[in-house]
């Protein structure tokens, strides 16, 4: 498995409405840069357990599966269940810990793809990933937190 990349972002909200925008799926589309849709295949314990995802982001397009496991509102992990044309191997997690006025969120991910790619560049992209995940994930839960 590849080198993980790791980076946190405090929001400002509870633990369990950001995890809450995490489990949405369906609203990946709007606010996580490149996923173009994201369809739960299977459940568990009332969380997805499975999602197909397509993604578009630039040079790399594909479509796979991720499979979830969920530890309450404190973190979720996932693994590459089907891989797809471009991507191998994948695995990652959001972590969250309560820190008083907010949540401190922590985003790991390794990606492995069947495209040869020089270190340095694969480890910019996915540290371009995560930042951009995570600015996403904050501004989407800010949103929804500001609406309700």
């Amino acid at each position: 498995m590849a080198d993980r990349t790791t980076s946190s972002i405090v929001i400002g909200m509870p633990r369990k409405e950001i995890m809450a925008v995490i489990a949405d799926f369906a609203a990946y589309p709007e606010w996580a840069t490149g996923v173009r849709s994201a369809e739960v295949l299977s459940s568990a314990d009332g969380r997805p357990a499975t999602v197909r995802f397509t993604l578009d982001a630039g040079v790399i397009k594909d479509s796979y599966v991720l499979g979830y496991d969920w530890d309450g509102d404190a973190r979720v992990h996932w693994n590459l269940a089907e891989p797809g044309s471009v991507i191998s191997e994948m695995s990652g997690g959001y972590e969250l810990a309560d820190r008083g006025d907010g949540t401190e969120v922590t985003y790991e991910l390794a990606v492995s793809i069947r495209v040869p790619m020089p270190g340095i560049l694969k480890r910019r992209a996915e540290k371009t990933i995560v930042d951009t995940a995570l600015k996403g994930l904050k501004s989407r839960a800010e949103t929804i937190g500001r609406a309700e």
